[in-house]
């Protein structure tokens, strides 16, 4: 099967759908395109190992199957624009790509404060050189961190901070409760004590209008006034889909890449969207187009979407995966599966008890949705028993 497929994006997603385009039979040429000079690499341990320093670069890096050997990289090269009706992409030096087929894998990219002070002292953490620059800041001697946004990534990188013996480490976010939004208000409790047990604390309904400061940050403003003094800040405010590149030809970017339920966008056979870009109506939920920005969805997305393309959607059952997603903070890690942000109505113990290791269950109309555990080894074990179930599940009605 001859041609030449274009994959935008070198992250996970890049890499298996290009894995997933040669086991679908693709015999043409792939050429990958990512802006970062690296191989595709493990993302989660950002916030968690490689800050501890326990994880270095070659203990992230994946490595291609076989099958994709022969897979053109361009690294440190960036796509800016997509004619889609001629079947063709631009790239940063000016140069014009053909494809018979076009993998959308650009993924996301952190949000920043629009805020008025010093940039320097300020990070994010999406990239290895994110982590290893900050780093290099959080093991300062009496250092002072601030972290803006208490959601997952943000209290990840509080328990890190908390571990490398920063003096003091404190999370500012505008919502009531840390990781309130996905949780819901039961676990959140439980995960703001646990935190503050173990160090972290927490400033919540506040947001942040700016920073102090002349060439580097020293403080941060909060929306009373009043400033938290500060060597190193780190925003975990959101993210941004990395979709510009893709203006101009008529597709429904409000949130990611809007596709249908075989992944393919805009109507057009020859273009499907992988990993957390992609926004795709979930049959096994209410079918309402969502992004999903867990681990396991490039993988899932990438097999589906090459599927598709290489051979088309005839007999093949629309893309329904059932989301997983985990969180190591402390000395405690959280592990879900399912949609458990579709149950905050109906949230109720399983197993266990809040105090120690606990299972929570997430309900929409008396359906068991999602899971969560919080806990060591034996929690996480006790959520996996309820992946069969939740796999079982009829389709919800909207």
């Amino acid at each position: 099967m001859g041609g030449h497929i274009v994959v935008a994006g070198a992250s996970l997603g890049g890499l298996r759908a290009a894995e997933q385009l040669r086991a679908a039979g693709w015999t043409g040429g792939i050429t990958v395109i990512g802006d970062e000079p690296h191989r595709p690499y493990n993302r989660p341990p950002l916030s968690k190992e490689v800050l501890a320093g326990k994880a270095s670069f070659a203990s992230l890096a994946f490595t291609p199957k076989a099958s994709a050997a022969d897979v053109e990289w361009r690294l440190g090269t960036r796509v800016t624009a997509a004619r889609l009706a001629e079947r063709a992409v631009e790239l940063h030096d000016g140069s014009v790509l053909s494809y018979d087929g076009l993998v959308v894998a650009t993924g996301m990219r952190p949000r920043r404060l629009r805020c008025p002070g010093p940039l320097a002292g300020r990070h994010t953490v999406r990239m290895i050189d994110d982590a290893q620059v900050l780093r290099d800041e959080l093991t300062r001697p009496g250092v002072r961190v601030v972290v803006v946004g208490a959601g997952f990534i943000g209290c990840e990188v509080a328990a890190t901070a908390v571990g490398l013996g920063a003096a003091e480490v404190t999370v500012v976010d505008p919502l009531p409760l840390p990781m309130v939004g996905p949780l819901g208000e039961m676990l959140a409790r439980v995960l703001l004590a646990r935190h503050e047990e173990r160090g972290v604390s927490f400033v919540l309904g506040s947001g942040v209008t700016g920073f102090e400061g002349d060439d580097r940050v020293t403080g941060v403003v909060l929306s009373d006034g009043s400033v938290l003094p500060a060597d190193v800040v780190v925003e975990s405010v959101g993210s941004l889909a990395n979709t510009e590149w893709l203006d101009g030809n008529g597709l429904d970017l409000s949130d990611g890449v809007l596709t249908d339920q075989h992944l393919r966008v805009g109507g057009r056979p020859e273009v499907v969207a992988v990993g957390d870009v992609a926004r795709f109506p979930n049959p096994r939920y209410d079918g309402v187009p969502r992004r999903v920005e867990h681990w396991s969805m490039p993988a899932d997305s990438a097999k589906h979407a090459a599927k598709v393309l290489v051979g088309g959607d005839a007999g093949v059952a629309p893309f329904a995966p059932l989301p997983t997603f985990w969180s190591d903070q402390h000395d405690f890690r959280l592990q879900s599966f399912g949609a458990p942000v579709l149950g905050l109505g109906d949230v109720r113990v399983l197993d266990g008890d809040p105090s120690g290791d606990v299972l929570v269950g997430y309900h929409r109309d008396g359906r068991l949705v999602g899971v969560v555990a919080l806990g060591g080894p034996s929690a996480a074990r006790a959520a996996a028993r309820y992946r069969a179930d939740l796999l079982k599940q009829p389709a919800l009605t909207s």
